[in-house]
């Protein structure tokens, strides 16, 4: 007699330990059950079902038959078809003679799932061949049911087993271990698939080669090393922050890739220290990194009295200075964006003064005459400044001393060049 209170306790254990819903639980033992009794006494070709009643604790099964009509089933060619074909491709594969608990277990938890399947995709009209243990014509399914359909499905009821075989059993727990182990990766991917683009903290669990891999608690997640930021070194056992980039579904369950070099990293540092960019109060419209240097961030407030600049960095620098010690030092330039070009392009060259911006706006391209005591601000360390405000803008930015002469150009793939970059 099943201890119905402990049971529901531990299925709401089950639950909560897996992430996972009662009624999946329940669904996966409903599926262990039939398989059980499919493999004690029922036929291997047929399709069995079960309903498990937590209240009562009681189990009731029924054969399943799909509803068939003449076109929907093989002709003898088609079968020997299929047949030569089948032969050929398992032409000189190992059989084995013979096949343990486990083997026939599994293999029975496999034909299980098998029975769950719809046969056919949505829309499909999938031939079969005809076998009476799963189908019916659908002449002899009309005198059982009126208005039957083929595709439908009709059941029988079955005969309620208590007494089940050890392989009986090992094939219970096989596809109750299996379906669970599915519905935990599905949990898992649901989860986490749900939270992309998000900042998600973990440990660093091992350090492969160049690669990390952090225990985000219920899964494990990938940094991969062009994901990570140049000079960063990490630790096993340490704490790190990282944006949840993208989860891609696999057999084996998720696999979570993560970053710490992507610009919307900095953008989701910045919503989690500003109160405004979280609100929306503050807007980030671009950004503009070259990770573990230098960032430049152009924002915008959605009001008159929000000063956009002032949000981020906060009294005394403190919001910007968190980002900053998160990102390992990394430079930032917080610049205010304008719909205006010239004045947009003139603040993402910050700090260096600009005298005058001439663009041409087909082109995208933007000609920027600086002091000549400017031009290395301009310019920056290696033509870092202008490449990053070209980025951030997307224009081409020429940078001019005021003698009219071009020190340096903008390529149309972001690089820079010219003698500016060598002399700076």
């Amino acid at each position: 007699m099943l201890d119905l209170k402990n049971l529901n306790s531990a299925l709401d254990q089950l639950a909560q330990d897996k992430g996972i819903s009662k009624e999946k639980i329940v669904e996966t033992i409903e599926m262990a059950l039939a398989a059980a009794y499919k493999k004690d006494y029922g036929k291997k070709t047929q399709v069995v079902r079960s309903k498990f009643d937590t209240t009562t604790g009681e189990a009731s099964f029924w054969q399943v038959k799909t509803v068939v009509d003449a076109s929907m089933i093989k002709s003898e060619e088609e079968i020997a078809a299929e047949e030569a074909a089948r032969e050929a491709a398992g032409a000189g594969a190992f059989v084995p003679e013979y096949k343990s608990e486990r083997d026939e277990a599994r293999e029975a938890a496999r034909e299980a799932r098998e029975d769950t399947a719809v046969e056919g995709e949505e829309g499909e009209i999938k031939k079969v061949r005809f076998n009476e243990d799963r189908h019916i014509m659908i002449g002899e399914a009309k005198k059982i049911k009126k208005g039957i359909k083929p595709g439908d499905e009709l059941t029988f009821p079955l005969e309620t087993k208590e007494d089940y075989g050890r392989i009986a059993a090992q094939t219970a727990k096989q596809v109750i271990l299996q379906r669970i182990r599915e519905a935990e990766r599905d949990s898992i991917y649901d989860e986490f698939s749900g939270r992309e683009g998000e900042i998600v903290s973990g440990i660093v669990q091992r350090i492969e080669g160049r690669f990390v891999f952090l225990d985000l608690v219920r899964s494990i997640g990938l940094l991969p090393p062009d994901e990570q930021v140049r000079g960063e070194r990490y630790r096993v056992g340490e704490r790190i922050k990282t944006l949840l980039l993208k989860v891609d579904k696999s057999q084996r369950g998720p696999s979570i890739y993560l970053s710490r070099s992507h610009p919307k990293f900095v953008a989701k540092l910045f919503e989690i220290e500003v109160p405004e960019i979280a609100s929306g109060v503050v807007e980030i419209k671009n950004i503009a990194r070259e990770a573990g240097s230098r960032t430049k961030i152009a924002v915008a407030s959605n009001e008159e009295h929000i000063d956009p600049v002032g949000s981020c960095v906060g009294q005394k620098g403190v919001r910007v200075s968190t980002v900053i010690a998160e990102l390992g030092g990394e430079k930032i330039d917080i610049i205010p964006y304008n719909d205006n070009s010239e004045k947009y392009i003139s603040a993402s060259l910050s700090p260096a003064k600009i005298l005058e911006v001439d663009i041409d706006e087909e082109r995208k391209h933007a000609k920027v005459t600086v002091a000549e005591d400017q031009l290395s601000l301009a310019i920056g360390k290696g033509g870092q400044n202008v490449r990053l405000a070209a980025k951030l803008t997307g224009y081409k930015i020429d940078i001019r001393s005021k003698t009219g002469e071009t020190v340096v150009e903008t390529t149309e793939d972001g690089e820079v060049s010219g003698e500016g970059i060598a002399e700076e």
